[in-house]
């Protein structure tokens, strides 16, 4: 047997005798104590009244720039509340609202023409709401939540696609996080003609318990 052959076999042994344990053991959590991170099990949110946490959320619209790409708008002023029970999701409720004037865009000047009078009129409408009627799980971190969008005084039924992206005891109080995404018809809602296709809603957000 060669040299390269006997080093060979002697590794595949030595593999051969290290405890399994010893190999499949999970490295140490570097979270400090008391912080735990977050599951992909929604039982990990316990029962009871969640409020949003407004410093891990993010609300964005994707509009359409006349067919060549799409423009993010970013609002950054957001309150929501959730009556959440793991048990029972299908009793879940939902409010949720951002500040029309909170909106962000990288195209300088732009933000302040979006809050006037000729698009979104945050004067006249401070805020866009939604408000639950139905959540629907179709598996174990995705579902659908159906509500009432409300936008510049007019109200139409949306649906969001929602993803779990993390459950648990969280810090100091437990959390909730998901991603809903939708799709509403601008022209519904009274923008300008100037917007014709569907404008994406895209929500990453972060519950903790109340209380």
């Amino acid at each position: 047997m060669s040299l390269s052959a006997k080093w060979v076999r002697s590794a595949v042994i030595g593999l051969a005798l290290v405890p399994i344990a010893a190999v499949a053991a999970p490295p140490p959590s570097t979270l400090p104590p008391g912080v735990y991170a977050g599951e992909k099990d929604v039982a990990l949110a316990v029962a009871g009244k969640y409020e949003l946490d407004v410093s891990h959320t993010s609300v964005i619209a994707r509009v359409s720039h006349i067919g060549y790409s799409y423009s993010l708008f970013r609002f950054d002023k957001a309150e929501g509340a959730l009556t959440w029970d793991p048990a029972k999701p299908e009793t879940a409720k939902l409010t949720a609202s951002v500040e029309v004037g909170s909106i962000v865009t990288p195209v300088q000047g732009f933000a302040d023409k979006l809050k006037g009078k000729d698009y979104l009129n945050g004067d006249a409408f401070p805020k866009a709401t939604f408000v639950s009627t139905a959540f629907r799980k179709t598996d174990a971190t995705h579902g659908k939540v159906e509500g009432q969008f409300t936008l510049m005084g007019k109200t139409r039924p949306v649906t969001f696609d929602v993803e779990l992206v993390g459950a648990g005891k969280g810090f100091g109080s437990p959390r909730l996080g998901f991603i809903a995404k939708t799709w509403i018809n601008p022209q519904d809602y009274g923008l300008p003609p100037l917007m014709t296709a569907p404008i994406e809603i895209v929500i990453d957000a972060e519950f903790v318990k109340a209380g």
